[in-house]
């Protein structure tokens, strides 16, 4: 059985050299950068895209890391269906290359994680590297009967409930249910390295 997400450090400690608050307007040609650095153009074709596209994050659940006065990190979280059950779809979740040693993308996970509970969301799915977000309590123990809408690979496609039990019943597509979005301006996009592993 999947375990339920419990919290394992603090949320923010005042010797971080970083702090993580909820995403701003200002951030966004920032944010947009960030991701194409980390992402690549080809950001917008990827299957997790589909269930973001013309959609808003979920109320509350969008958040930007700032080290130095700048924008170093972000993750964002967005309805959907999983088989019709209620849920979240994390990601994009992407930290700046010079940021990457300070704990951010770890930081940025667990605080909306713990956001995401406090709001009574029961699930969180994601896809990505299985080592790197089993830290934070995601399988595939509860995802073998969803599927996403594009091509993916099986053993990417991850989980963790926020209630227990939340997804025992999961089979079908997942689908986006968020809100809709207007329609977002074009940004310019900047090509550099691809990050170490993180929620596409």
């Amino acid at each position: 059985m999947t375990a339920v997400w419990k919290p394992t450090a603090a949320l923010s400690s005042d010797a971080a050299p970083f702090a993580i608050r909820a995403e701003q307007v200002s951030d966004v040609r920032a944010r947009e950068t960030l991701l194409d650095a980390s992402f690549g153009e080809g950001r917008h074709a990827r299957t997790c895209q589909r269930l973001r596209d013309g959609r808003k994050p979920a109320e509350g659940l969008a958040f930007s890391a700032v080290h130095d006065g700048r924008l170093a990190g972000t993750v964002r979280l967005w309805h959907v269906s999983a088989g019709g059950i209620p849920a979240l779809v994390l990601g994009p979740l992407a930290v700046d290359v010079s940021c990457r040693s300070l704990g951010i993308g770890a930081a940025l996970m667990r605080h909306a994680l713990a956001a995401a509970k406090a709001r009574g969301h029961l699930a969180i799915i994601l896809r990505g590297d299985p080592a790197y977000y089993a830290r934070f309590g995601f399988s595939v123990d509860k995802t073998g009967g969803l599927d996403l809408p594009g091509p993916f690979e099986r053993e990417r496609l991850l989980a963790v409930e926020l209630r227990d039990g939340a997804l025992d019943d999961a089979r079908g597509m997942i689908v986006a249910t968020g809100a809709k979005a207007p329609e977002a301006r074009g940004h310019r996009r900047v090509k550099r390295q691809r990050p170490a592993p993180r929620a596409a």
